[in-house]
């Protein structure tokens, strides 16, 4: 019997994921463990793997194809074996059809097709296809992912490379040429982004013409939005003396002890979230979901949108463990390497901004959470100290909080019990020293 292979859910939030390469073509060899084809979610890279042995008798989702979790992409079986009639017709995309674009829209696919041996995906960084079969498509996966993340088709550029291999280079060149306008695209894949209705503008004197908005900037879009107008925010803001938490980072550096602003930050964080549960909580306007554990999600800044990476059960870590989990998972999302499961399941969210030069600014709650709070730059400040004036360094806080689930008194407590432990700086050298 002729095995289903089906593009996976990643995360609990991915819906839909992009093939963005076929490692084998059909009626090639096939080994439980070998890598199919690659897909791409809104924040990372993955390869899939198959479960089966035999050979690859038909791929259904072409590259390109903007596939829902849970859909049938291919099929593995041995030579000859029947696989249902159906099974181009009821996808939408036939092998041989050439991919879609993978920003606004993805093809028409069917509905899950049960099969008992699905693929399983990995993370991991793309590995270079060193051949493609005659007439597909022959593309680097750093020009795959630049083309991705630019919205545009990647068959509508002329390759360079060895065979006509299109290279990151060709993707820059193809950018830089005059641009053309986007024709509209007809049906779009179950689950697929709404597209959405734009507002009338007139056009400027010297605007170019229009680009698509990436993939990944457009979840953000849709997702943010979401947040904010359907969740009542308001914001709360104190200034932080860091003065001599800035003395206590130099001292632990020349010690050898390297920890980041942001370290303290997330331990202070931390530590009062346990001790505030409403602002650790979710709610729909209905129903509360208390959470006894704290997960905290640090905003991490990329070149084509925004990923979140997750610090799990950061109440319970070490300084020196924040730190270094922290490093980790940036240094993961930078590299596109970063599992889904460490991008989901935050219970609150930090963005700081503070090495921008930031004076105050607030940021949208992340759908799922109450609250999220907003770093700003450490400036050194002229305040009153009895009767005279001193230069302290003064950092500003400011808390987006959910008004169905946090009140204004309870984001000043909070806010007020994150001050109170960065400005413990005898605590935080226990700490350092212990850790």
């Amino acid at each position: 019997m002729a095995h289903a292979i089906l593009m996976p859910k990643p995360g609990q939030m991915t819906e839909e994921c992009t093939v963005i390469a076929w490692h084998k073509k059909e009626g090639d060899p096939v080994a439980k463990g070998d890598v199919l084809f690659e897909i791409e979610t809104d924040k990372s890279t993955m390869e899939v793997e198959s479960f089966d042995n035999g050979v690859l008798l038909r791929i259904i989702a072409a590259e390109g194809a903007v596939v829902p979790v849970n859909t049938v992409c291919a099929y593995v079986g041995q030579p000859g074996e029947a696989i249902p009639d159906s099974a181009s017709v009821a996808a939408g995309i036939p092998a041989a059809v050439p991919a879609v674009t993978p920003a606004p829209a993805g093809a028409p696919l069917a509905a899950t097709v049960p099969a008992p041996g699905p693929a399983r995906a990995t993370s991991t960084t793309a590995p270079t296809r060193s051949s493609a079969p005659e007439g597909r498509l022959r593309i680097s996966p750093r020009a795959s992912r630049a083309a991705a993340e630019a919205g545009i088709d990647p068959r509508t550029i002329a390759g360079t490379g060895p065979g006509g291999r299109i290279t990151e280079r060709d993707v820059t060149a193809a950018l830089a040429a005059p641009a053309t306008p986007v024709p509209p695209v007809a049906g779009r894949a179950a689950g697929a982004i709404p597209a959405p209705t734009p507002l009338p503008v007139a056009p400027v004197e010297g605007e170019e013409e229009p680009r698509p908005l990436t993939r990944m900037r457009r979840v953000i879009a849709e997702r943010l939005t979401a947040s904010w107008t359907s969740t009542p925010h308001f914001t709360v803001t104190v200034a932080v003396d860091v003065t001599g938490l800035f003395a206590l980072r130099s001292d632990l550096k020349a010690a050898g002890t390297n920890l980041t602003v942001t370290d303290f930050v997330l331990s202070a964080t931390a530590q009062t979230l346990a001790e505030f549960p409403d602002v650790n909580a979710r709610t729909d306007g209905v129903l509360v979901w208390p959470r006894r554990r704290v997960h905290l999600g640090v905003a991490v800044s990329l070149p084509g949108g925004l990923v979140v990476p997750v610090i799990r059960d950061a109440d319970r870590l070490s300084l020196g463990e924040l730190h270094d989990r922290a490093v980790e998972l940036a240094a993961n999302a930078r590299e596109g390497t970063l599992p889904i499961d460490d991008m989901t399941g935050s219970t609150f969210t930090l963005s700081n901004l503070g090495m921008f030069g930031v004076e105050e600014f607030s940021a949208i709650i992340n759908p799922g959470e109450a609250a999220i709070l907003a770093v700003s730059s450490a400036i050194p400040t002229a305040v009153a100290i009895g009767d005279g004036l001193a230069v302290r360094t003064l950092m500003k806080l400011t808390l987006s909080a959910d008004h169905r689930l946090v009140d204004g008194e309870t984001g000043a407590r909070f806010l007020g019990a994150i001050r109170r432990r960065l400005e413990d700086v005898g605590a935080f050298r226990q700490a350092a020293q212990d850790a």
